[in-house]
């Protein structure tokens, strides 16, 4: 007999939906062309948080040893693609119209006037040990100082200056340093090699993986994961609006006279509205996998995940009902659901990591986002997709979630009963 009325109940959910085709058409379109267009938004920017290399102008004046060694360690950095091509006017002008975000001019002479200078320190250093070889009969003068000219667009943040300009003068210390063992080794004829010895200090990168994923998501492993929360919470909206056409009908007065409990009309709007949440997961998904590749864009894996995927989209799904659910019990009129179910969902997304995400907001910021039931979808949803976790690995965020639910459920009942006395 439970059974029946909860399906009753489920069928009344479906006939007030396919009475409000624009509700049908926020829920399950405007999210799909939200995922679109801000996938194609973000993708650049997503590709330089991953790594991928800069255009930058190198023009060559020296065209030996030095520059062919500064050009070989930026073309090995993977963070630059040297474009060569263009003199220093042409280049200046280049990256002050912002076309670049810098250029790089090797002054001509760099080599041998680095020899030059090199071998005359040497020559006095062993001269005042009075070591004096064949080599170091002829004084050698030292040259003028050369210049690395530098053009960086004045757009271009000073940290990312900072950044080349060290990258520019360790090059150019190592180097020199080389080339000083060497004329040591000349002058002092001894046949061991210098050069060869290793840095006592070194630095080794230690970054956080499992298998082979990296934890840094690229814009369509972000957005697919991140719209789909945004179209499941956005159900909040033609269900509270329901929910407030049920009280201005009486729909909801015979539902409390009805021997029919409370709670059964509750988990019939559960069922259906968590129908309508696999859906948009699917079409979500169907966007990532199959339209995403025609637009440059990165496929969507979803290989051997769509278990754990579906899972989170379901306590998720719980989650924005319950609060759908309270939303609806505690307005009075459409005119106050409808805009503060917006709002508010528009709100948790931006402070739960839709809008932008969390590891690119300030700490403050960062400490807030714990707080929205997004962002504990969101999570969720990156251990699957790019730490490989199982459901034992995203245990807290749905639990979090589900207590979400039962939090916003128990509120509307306690609130329903208390109004009415029940």
């Amino acid at each position: 007999m439970l059974l029946y009325k909860l399906w009753r109940s489920f069928i009344k959910e479906i006939l007030l939906l396919k009475r409000d085709i624009g509700g049908i058409v926020i829920i399950f379109v405007m999210p799909l062309l939200l995922i679109v267009t801000i996938t194609l938004i973000q993708d650049s920017t997503f590709k330089n948080l991953e790594g991928s290399k800069i255009p930058i102008i190198f023009i060559d004046n020296d065209k030996s040893e030095v520059s062919k060694n500064i050009k070989g360690e930026l073309e090995n950095s993977k963070t630059f693609q040297l474009l060569t091509n263009y003199n220093e006017k042409s280049a200046q002008d280049a990256v002050f119209a912002g076309d670049y975000q810098m250029a790089i001019v090797i002054p001509e002479d760099l080599t041998k006037d680095l020899n030059s200078n090199i071998d005359s320190k040497v020559q006095a250093i062993v001269s005042s040990f009075g070591l004096e070889g064949d080599s170091a009969k002829t004084k050698i003068e030292a040259p003028k100082a050369k210049e690395i000219h530098l053009y960086f667009d004045p757009a271009t943040n000073a940290g990312f200056k900072n950044s080349v300009m060290n990258s520019v003068n360790k090059m150019v210390f190592e180097i020199e340093n080389k080339k000083i063992y060497k004329a040591f080794q000349d002058q002092l004829g001894t046949t061991e090699n210098l050069e060869e010895n290793k840095n006592l200090i070194s630095f080794k990168e230690i970054t956080p993986k499992k298998g082979e994923m990296d934890i840094m998501p690229n814009s369509v492993q972000h957005n697919v994961p991140a719209w789909t929360l945004f179209a499941i919470f956005f159900i909040v909206v033609p269900l509270s609006i329901n929910l407030v056409k049920e009280k201005s009908q009486g729909t909801s007065v015979r539902a409390r006279i009805s021997p029919t409990p409370y709670f059964v009309h509750i988990l019939g709007k559960t069922f259906t509205y968590l129908i309508i949440c696999i859906i948009q997961f699917l079409l979500m998904v169907a966007v990532g996998i199959y339209l995403f590749p025609y637009m440059d864009l990165p496929a969507f894996d979803v290989s051997g995940k769509m278990f754990q995927l579906i899972t989170v989209t379901l306590f998720s799904g719980l989650a924005a009902i319950g609060f759908g659910v309270l939303l609806g019990t505690i307005a009075d009129t459409q005119e106050q659901s409808a805009p503060f179910g917006a709002t508010s969902v528009v709100v948790l997304a931006a402070i739960g990591g839709i809008w932008v995400p969390v590891f690119l907001m300030p700490e403050f910021m960062q400490t807030v986002a714990k707080f929205s039931p997004m962002n504990w979808g969101l999570n969720a949803y990156y251990d699957i997709i790019l730490r490989n976790s199982g459901i034992g690995g995203i245990a807290k965020e749905l639990v979090f979630l589900f207590l979400f639910y039962l939090a916003t459920v128990s509120i509307s009942i306690f609130y329903e009963r208390k109004l009415h006395n029940i």
